[in-house]
């Protein structure tokens, strides 16, 4: 097994690539296991030495069309308390941007998980230091979606 550490828009990840077969891998991403489909197959005898391996990319912010907030520099990108996902779906409306100031309680975003809408709630009063996810992704249980500072 290959073991890796990204750092991603200021996001650590710890990559291990446990198992490469043909066009597809098995990899475990900060703890969650994904079954990553290959662009191209890995040639077998480089899988051992040579493994290529991309890494977990966050979505850029995307603002959605609200009263139009200034960004505050109070904190930098990403530092802060981080909202995790509480279960596994897939991200439908995002109702924050970044330097919004939010209050615990406020919902941040709506999650899909089946066939339910889930408001995830601020779980800290704060400023939004990043937006890691977007409207359409998949996210896994516990996957960091925004940052508070």
């Amino acid at each position: 097994m290959n073991k890796y550490q990204y750092k991603v828009q200021g996001v650590d990840y710890d990559v291990e690539i446990e198992e490469v077969e043909g066009n597809l891998a098995k990899v475990n991403v900060n703890g969650i296991s994904f079954e990553v489909e290959l662009q191209q197959p890995i040639n077998p005898a480089h899988a051992i030495t040579k493994p290529k391996v991309v890494a977990p990319q966050p979505a850029a912010p995307r603002p959605v069309a609200a009263a139009p907030v200034q960004p505050q520099p109070a904190a930098p990108a990403g530092a802060g308390m981080p909202t995790k996902s509480p279960l596994p779906g897939t991200v439908t409306s995002i109702n924050v941007v970044v330097g919004q100031k939010v209050n615990e309680g406020d919902p941040i975003l709506v999650l899909e998980a089946m066939k339910m809408q889930n408001n995830i709630e601020a779980e800290c009063s704060g400023t939004i230091t990043s937006v890691l996810v977007k409207p359409g992704d998949t996210v896994m249980e516990g996957s960091v979606l925004v940052t508070i500072g």
